[in-house]
């Protein structure tokens, strides 16, 4: 990964943190699109001291606004003449139907369009780097999904995990999309399955906590109205109490998931 650029969404905690620091430390250059300035210079604190003398940079953005993210990548593309890879790993998982600032249910939003629109809009600049990829962090809960056309953004019903597995379902039907466009250009594309990790799925109310210690606060079983589902696989590496019981249940249902599949 010596003088790679890579951009990545998604990378102030859990599995996009972890991934930046170590991609940094085997010698890329880090360019991070993120929405809390506080837990961004946090993880910049951590590239820069994995891989020093390098011009790592953040850039701002709400990613459930079609506009911002928009906004976030044209400032990439006007600032790195090249990129090496581009890495989509936001995510957001929610209990409560919400919706987006345009008008899109929250979760399709942010772990789809997003996905979508940052791709698009630094598509050209992708291209004209080539040899490059496009690496899109999808999940295990796709399984059993269904994409209904005519109801999209989940307005008949509403169930957290539910809606989370088909914004992952999109995920992979985009990549596979993109994989076959992109076809003979030098730019790949792939998504994959993280398996059990530790993330900021775990806070009960759903809300940014501060600092790079976000992942190991306290995480309760029922999160309260309005916060995130706890159902989804990866919420446990570091965490106290009943939680290990839960983490089998998962596994063991994610197992004969694969055994039927």
């Amino acid at each position: 990964m010596d003088g790679k650029v890579v951009v990545m969404s998604g990378a102030t905690s859990g599995i996009g943190e972890v991934a930046a620091v170590e991609l940094a430390r085997r010698g890329a250059r880090i360019v991070l699109i993120a929405r809390d300035r506080s837990r961004a210079e946090a993880v910049l604190r951590e590239i820069r001291a994995a891989n020093p003398g390098i011009a790592h940079r953040a850039h701002y953005a709400d990613l459930s606004s079609i506009d911002e993210t928009r906004r976030a990548a044209a400032e990439v593309a006007t600032t790195e003449p090249r990129v090496d890879v581009l890495i989509n790993n936001a995510g957001a998982l929610f209990n409560r139907r919400q919706l987006s600032p345009d008008g899109l249910e929250m979760t399709f939003a942010v772990n789809h369009m997003a996905y979508f629109v940052l791709t698009e809009a630094l598509r050209d600049v992708l291209l004209a780097s080539a040899p490059t990829r496009i690496v899109s962090t999808a999940s295990g809960a796709h399984r059993g999904a269904r994409l209904d056309f005519d109801d999209l953004h989940s307005e008949r019903s509403y169930a957290g995990f539910q809606v989370y597995g088909r914004s992952k379902l999109c995920n992979i039907l985009f990549t596979r999309e993109l994989a076959h466009r992109l076809e003979g250009t030098g730019v790949t594309a792939n998504c994959l399955h993280p398996g059990f990790v530790a993330t900021r799925f775990g806070d009960p109310l759903g809300r940014p906590s501060p600092g790079a210690d976000a992942d190991r606060q306290t995480w309760r079983h029922q999160p309260e109205k309005g916060g995130r589902d706890d159902r989804l696989p990866g919420l446990l590496a570091r965490r106290r109490g009943n939680e290990r019981p839960l983490l089998l249940s998962l596994q063991a249902r994610d197992s004969e998931r694969r055994g039927a599949g």
